[in-house]
Formats: C-alpha cells, structure tokens, sequence
C-alpha cells in the first residue's frame, strides 16, 4: 500500500471545537495535546483547574488554541457551565472526547454503596451527561459533531476486584451504541474507544512493580503496557472526518489482551 497517497487532511480537526473531559491528566491530557496539533480548537475540561492553565501553555506553545474550564461531570450545572464557556470563546462544541473518569480496585465483598454509587455517577453517568448536553446543543445548531466515549477492556470483559468498574465501563458501550443510534439522523457520531493497560499516573505504581510486570507479560499477548500515542490514530479517525461513516463503533486497543488465551 502506498501511504504516501493518503491525505493527511483527512485526520486534521482544523475548524473544529474538541472538548476534552479529565483533561488534567493521563489519556484526556495527551490526547487534548494531540486535539491541537491535529488544528483543533480545544477546551481542557476537569476539576483541576490549575493543570489544565498549563497544559493550555503547552498546546499554545505547539501553535494551538486551548480554553481551560471547571468541569464536574457529576454536576449538570457545571457540566452546561462548561459548554456555556466554550461556545462564548470558541463556537459550538462539535467534538467531544468523553474521557474523565475514576478507577479503584474493591472485592465486592467489601465495596461500600457509597464506593459504588461514586464509581457509576463518575465513569457511566458523568459520560451521559456530557455526550447529552453536547448533543442538545449540536441539534438546536443542526450541526454534525463527533463524541467519542473513553469505555475499557473491562467494560468487554471483567476482573476480580473491579465489579464496580466493569459494570460502569460496560454501561458506556452500550450508551455509546444506543446514543449512535438515536443521534445518527442528526448526522452525530457516537464511537468509543476501550482501551487495556497504558502508562498513565494512575498505573505507574503497579506496573512498575514486579508483580504487575509478570502480570503485563501473562495477560498481554503483546508482552507490555501501551503507549499513550498508541491511541493518536484511534481518536483522530474517530474524531475527525477520515471517521464519517463510523457510528457505534468500540475500537479495542489493548494489544489484543481480549483476544488473549484463557
């Protein structure tokens, strides 16, 4: 195949508005930063107001625009602040990378209700909320846009000691398959991208150990932890054009742990 005949246009997000939710660090970070290299203008959306300035520093210095904003998305009144943010600075939100979440291990045998309800009012409820109100604003504007939701391995499969995790990240897939379905006739995309095991702040420790590295080598067939950029391609085809006939899709990137032996 000759790569050298494919547009890179195809990938750019210029002229488009990316929000990115749990943009203060890991995944929603990185990808925010890539967001702006692809031409995106990119509103950084978390609780951690401060990281969020200067990550909208760096996507600056890389030639980009970048709007940092309070958001919870436990809260609908912060959740539509945000939006409101967005759309004064930079037009309607037309793509949406729906990323903030939260991740602990618990044995169901001792998991709290309130460390349950926390976990699906996070990472199930929180990515309604946002894909919702994007949409709302997108059909009052009959314009097309792009969300794209963060699931997981574990919302396609399950592990001892995440019941609670497993059981919001697979409510996602079925959202994002159920939202692609109502918002298609308003030309809105709804994918998911449900990756395995990355390098982030929130997995160093483990990894890092030699539990967790005989662990990586058992379970993935690729033998290693993911690459952040391993992910640049997944987003930018679901969020940009070179994705336009893609809707209810969950990309795996997982090196092929759901495909792994048991």
């Amino acid at each position: 195949m000759n790569t050298a005949s494919l547009p890179t246009s195809l990938f750019s997000l210029s002229g488009h508005t990316v929000l990115v939710t749990g943009a203060s660090s890991g995944i929603g970070a990185h990808l925010a930063r890539v967001a702006g290299r692809a031409g995106a203008r990119v509103v950084l959306a978390a609780r951690r107001v401060e990281r969020l300035h200067d990550l909208a520093a760096v996507i600056r210095k890389d030639g980009g625009e970048a709007l940092p904003v309070a958001m919870d998305v436990t809260d609908r009144a912060s959740v539509e602040a945000a939006f409101d943010s967005a759309e004064a600075a930079f037009g309607t939100v037309d793509v949406v990378l729906n990323n903030a979440g939260v991740g602990d291990s618990q044995r169901v045998l001792e998991l709290s209700e309130e460390d349950w309800r926390h976990m699906i009012s996070t990472n199930l409820d929180g990515v309604w909320r946002v894909a919702q109100c994007a949409a709302q604003r997108l059909a009052r504007d009959e314009r097309g846009g792009s969300i794209v939701n963060i699931a997981s391995m574990l919302g396609l499969r399950v592990g001892t000691g995440y019941s609670h995790y497993c059981a919001a990240k697979a409510g996602v897939v079925q959202l994002t398959k159920s939202l692609a379905l109502e918002l298609a006739r308003h030309d809105i995309r709804v994918n998911a991208i449900a990756p395995g095991y990355f390098i982030t702040e929130m997995t160093d420790g483990y990894f890092d150990s030699e539990k967790g590295q005989a662990y990586i080598r058992a379970a993935v067939p690729m033998r290693r932890l993911g690459k952040l950029d391993e992910l640049d391609g997944p987003f930018l085809l679901l969020a940009s054009e070179a994705g336009a006939y893609m809707s209810g899709s969950v990309l795996s990137v997982d090196g092929g742990q759901l495909v792994g032996s048991l």
